[in-house]
Formats: structure tokens, C-alpha cells, sequence
């Protein structure tokens, strides 16, 4: 299923031993906060990943990919449909707000106002 001629895995997953309490400063306090109240959280090394900007970014980086990740390619569809309605000469002609509409649809056959 889905394998395509491609063997192993698409990814690497680091070994638990990578990722150190004692490497993120954030996690430490908290350790260090616990170990005040007598208290130990065996759990907290699950988190350290999270911290490390080479594989997960910092919170700019991430942010930054949020906010503009589709930029480029709605800048370019933008200036192609723009082209493309140059081209074909849509839009052209259509000033001011009355979009073509004369008086006969406004219910006044007059031409009176």
C-alpha cells in the first residue's frame, strides 16, 4: 500500500536519549520547581522536542511559516488571472459603479429620473 518502489522509512525518529531535560532551560525550571515540592514528573523529557529549533523551529520560525506560508503562490495566481483578464479584455470598459445597467431595469422607461 503506497509503497511506490520506495523501501524504508520516509523519516528518522531520534533515539529517547536526544532529547535532555537538562538542554532546555524552560523544562529545567520546571524540574528544578518540582524537585522543591518533592515532587519528580518522570514525563517531562516527552517535551524536550518540542524546544529544539533544529527539527521543530522556534516560535517566530513557526509563526512566520503560519502566517506566510501560501504568500508566493496567491501572488502568482493573482498576477496570472490579472493577465489572463488583460488578455481576453475583460473588465475593460466597465468603469464607475453602474456595472452596464440602463434605466428599462430600474422600472423606469422614461429615461427620466
Amino acid at each position: 500500500m503506497g509503497g511506490h518502489g520506495h523501501h524504508g522509512e520516509p523519516y528518522t525518529v531520534p533515539h529517547a536519549s536526544a532529547y535532555k531535560v537538562e538542554n532546555v532551560p524552560q523544562l529545567l525550571e520546571v524540574k528544578e520547581a518540582l524537585a522543591r515540592q518533592g515532587l519528580k514528573d518522570p514525563w517531562l523529557r516527552n517535551e524536550a522536542w518540542r524546544y529544539e529549533p533544529k527539527g521543530f523551529g522556534t516560535h517566530r520560525s513557526r509563526l512566520n511559516t503560519f502566517l506566510f506560508r501560501g504568500l508566493g503562490v496567491g501572488f502568482c495566481a493573482f498576477l496570472a488571472t490579472v493577465a489572463v483578464e488583460y488578455g481576453l479584455g475583460i473588465g475593460k470598459g466597465q468603469g464607475g459603479h453602474g456595472h452596464g445597467h440602463g434605466d428599462e431595469e430600474h422600472g423606469d422607461k422614461s429615461g427620466h429620473h
